[in-house]
């Protein structure tokens, strides 16, 4: 039986990924987690070992036993954080640490969250080998992340080492992620509030919304990569805000039009989308769930009460 490591997995993604890993792969799971952001009631349910420590450190190290594989999700996720020092601490020595006990323990395969913040304001759709231009310390600390990952996996050949670049991911598990939670889940709350959804004016802005089931199947995929790479996940197919609310209404069977208001942010990106074609060339990813559908998914889970 296959044993995997999920470093996170007390978080949104992370432990959407120990779930899957235990029921689709049938594998043994140990979570990794400092519980600084995640919430042991997203591991409710969960049959496998969890182990608290934080990724920078190394007093974890003979905690794990054999894995064969490392999924990386733990990181410094607020994209409002301002501390430079903190954040790349995190995220890029948190990284480093991560593929030092890797190295260090015989494990052949990592597996980690990159972002779609290292293009920052860039052209559409978004290529993995265009220039990273991050808007913010988060984004930047993300490329610095695919630099690390590039330049060990080529001094480490015997190992593959592959960078998922999420976009714009909502799902089950984001309650506990607080004011970084995502649109949808902030706009279904307002809708259920009976309130009207506030976006900004006119809600044209494009996302690449991915549904988090189809995000967890790419990091699945990504177990079968013959190589080293960076791929984007995501649908490749922008929506706007508009879009958002629209497909909520439906779910929801309500009628609640949008409340625009100025964007009191001096940079906004106006449209992220994801070039797909590294996804379905190195994963054999490949979407299935479209904005309407997702959300549809989703509104059924929120209103079972499931966080």
């Amino acid at each position: 039986m296959k044993r995997y490591l999920v470093t996170g997995g007390a978080g949104f993604i992370g432990s959407n990924i120990a779930f899957a890993l235990r029921e689709e792969r049938k594998a043994q799971v140990v979570v990794l987690d400092d519980f600084s952001s995640g919430n042991y009631k997203n591991l409710l349910g969960f049959d496998g070992d969890v182990v608290t420590g934080d990724i920078r450190h190394d007093d974890w190290f003979g905690k794990i036993g054999k894995v064969d594989a490392v999924f990386h999700q733990a990181a410094l996720v607020d994209t409002t954080v301002a501390d430079q020092r903190a954040m790349m601490s995190a995220n890029v020595d948190g990284f480093r640490n991560i593929l030092r006990f890797a190295d260090g323990n015989g494990v052949k395969r990592v597996i980690y969250a990159s972002s779609a913040a290292t293009y920052g304001n860039g052209e559409c759709p978004m290529r993995e080998d265009t220039p990273s231009a991050p808007e913010n310390i988060y984004g930047f600390s993300k490329a610095v992340m695919d630099n690390v990952a590039r330049e060990f996996a080529a001094a480490h050949k015997d190992m593959t080492i592959v960078g998922l670049r999420y976009f714009n991911v909502y799902g089950p598990g984001e309650y506990y992620k607080g004011k970084m939670a995502s649109m949808v889940f902030q706009l279904y709350n307002q809708m259920k509030a009976g309130k009207r959804p506030r976006i900004f004016k006119y809600g044209e802005q494009m996302r690449d919304f991915v549904y988090v089931k189809d995000l967890v199947r790419g990091n699945l995929c990504a177990l079968d990569a013959e190589k080293s790479c960076v791929c984007n996940l995501a649908t490749g197919k922008p929506r706007n805000f508009n879009e958002v609310v629209e497909a909520l209404n439906k779910a929801m069977r309500t009628d609640l039009a949008p409340d625009y208001f100025d964007n009191p942010y001096a940079f906004l990106q106006l449209k992220t989308q994801a070039d797909l074609r590294n996804a379905k060339a190195h994963l054999n990813y490949r979407p299935e769930w479209s904005l309407e559908d997702g959300i549809a998914d989703y509104v059924k889970i929120l209103q079972k009460g499931v966080k």
